[in-house]
């Protein structure tokens, strides 16, 4: 192709991606939801929406949820279910029990974690290889937490920790992983003790005697409070949300669990460490003004996807933003080629990259996700809302459907198999939706096989004048 056919090509590019742009963002995402929650009789479900909010698939669950089910490419369900317990001091979503559910809703795994080793909560991941990332808690007696530095205390300090299992058959599974919270405790309190170590020195791990609200029984028997889990397979990395803390943490899933107990090794050579924290510098000894709290009972951290509007970006539920009114937040994470996150004296942003306040509230649960389109899909749990918005803030969904409540919802491509090549986003038409998202993997400098039209193992300015000429052809 020679250089002046490649300017044309690209002239009839933008000239399309402008006008089909301007389209696409004034139009919901084409795609199914994926809703978890309970009816008006108050019956446990997960079912699978259209836009014209037609159930596509329902799955009913002989259970309460920990939080919401989630729907593999396989169309398998990995749910994760909540087990009655007698201890009332416990304020969590308190979960154990973990189901993989087939299309038509027969339970094909059931496992229960035994309450020797954790009590799961709250959220799930699976990863790649279909293994499944929990939040935890974890009972530490008060000779323990005096022994780490622990001015108020109280007989017992329930706080987090992450599990990786491993499903096996006859509903077995293994623990093949795991990080505490308890492994980065410091405190500048007593000298003799060996986690005395300076707060503002050390970011990576966390203050003990952090100032914490809520009355301090609260505190103790909820430390952390973590109600989300999400995992990024380019970076190896894991970010759980603190309501308790109003902070979001990253960490590195490479290492052992005895690398994660200490703070060296794994592919960021800081073992368990915090590789990035945000949202409450305040809580590592930062001196900085009240008004660098960014984060205010946030729920569900998530990465925006790649080849998506604000790929490698972070969004963020924020419940409490301000009096009886939530936010959706994003933000542009320091971060470098290597994967590293740089620190001045705080980690930083300290200005939203996108920022959506409008009349939505709920004081819990709740999140926001970005889609292939730039679209956001919100959900405020406490009024039972589920919608999608424009970049700029224009309405362009809601579920309409029997719902009395639900966590949050996540929307999927129609297609839930694999990747042709040209149709990146895997619904069957190749369009300009995909001409979108190879652009962001060119920006990106991001691989995925479906773009890479010319097969030559890269993704290109080429590869994107190919897909155009076959769209206008």
């Amino acid at each position: 192709m020679t250089k002046i056919n490649l300017n044309i090509d690209m002239y009839r590019f933008l000239l399309l991606l402008s006008l089909l742009m301007s389209l696409i963002k004034a139009n919901p995402f084409e795609g199914l939801t994926l809703i978890s929650g309970k009816d008006a009789n108050q019956n446990s479900f997960t079912h699978l929406v259209d836009n014209n909010n037609t159930i596509i698939n329902i799955w009913e669950h002989d259970t309460d949820l920990a939080s919401i089910a989630y729907l593999n490419s396989d169309s398998i369900l990995f749910v994760p279910c909540r087990i009655p317990i007698l201890d009332s001091t416990v304020r969590l979503p308190v979960g154990g029990r973990f189901k993989k559910m087939d299309w038509d809703g027969t339970i094909i795994w059931d496992y229960i974690v035994p309450e020797e080793i954790c009590v799961p909560h709250h959220d799930i991941e699976v990863l790649p290889n279909g293994n499944i990332l929990a939040i935890c808690f974890e009972d530490r007696l008060q000779e323990e937490t005096i022994s780490k530095g622990k001015i108020n205390n109280h007989d017992l300090m329930i706080l987090d920790k992450i599990i990786e299992i491993e499903p096996q058959e006859n509903n077995e599974a293994n623990i093949v992983w795991e990080w505490k919270f308890w492994d980065r405790l410091i405190q500048e309190e007593f000298e003799d003790l060996e986690n005395y170590m300076s707060l503002a020195d050390n970011p990576g791990k966390l203050d003990i005697n952090c100032n914490l609200p809520g009355n301090f029984v609260d505190q103790m028997l909820d430390w952390n409070h973590c109600n989300s889990i999400v995992y990024n397979n380019l970076l190896d990395q894991i970010m759980i949300t603190s309501r308790r803390f109003n902070e979001i943490y990253i960490i590195d899933h490479s290492t052992t669990t005895l690398e994660a107990k200490t703070s060296s090794g794994g592919r960021y050579n800081k073992g368990g460490d915090f590789l990035y924290r945000w949202g409450n510098p305040q809580n590592y000894g930062y001196q900085g003004n009240y008004s660098e709290k960014k984060l205010f009972s946030p729920h569900n951290a998530n990465w925006v996807p790649n080849g998506y509007p604000g790929s490698g970006n972070i969004i963020i539920f924020s419940n409490n933003h301000s009096e009886s009114s939530s936010a959706v937040v994003e933000i542009v994470p320091p971060i470098d080629i290597q994967g590293d996150y740089l620190i001045d004296e705080a980690y930083g942003p300290f200005e939203f990259e996108w920022f959506h306040q409008s009349n939505f509230y709920s004081g819990y649960q709740s999140g926001a996700y970005r889609l292939p389109n730039g679209n956001t899909l919100i959900t405020s749990t406490d009024q039972n809302l589920i919608f999608e918005i424009s970049p700029s803030g224009s309405f362009q969904w809601s579920y309409s459907g029997d719902l009395e409540w639900s966590p949050r919802a996540l929307k999927y491509y129609s297609n839930l198999t694999g990747y042709d090549t040209g149709d990146v986003n895997s619904d069957a038409v190749i369009n300009v939706q995909d001409v979108v998202l190879i652009v962001g993997l060119v920006v990106s400098l991001d691989y995925n096989s479906a773009a890479d039209l010319s097969s030559d193992g890269i993704v290109n300015v080429l590869d994107v004048v190919q897909l155009v000429n076959i769209i206008l052809n």
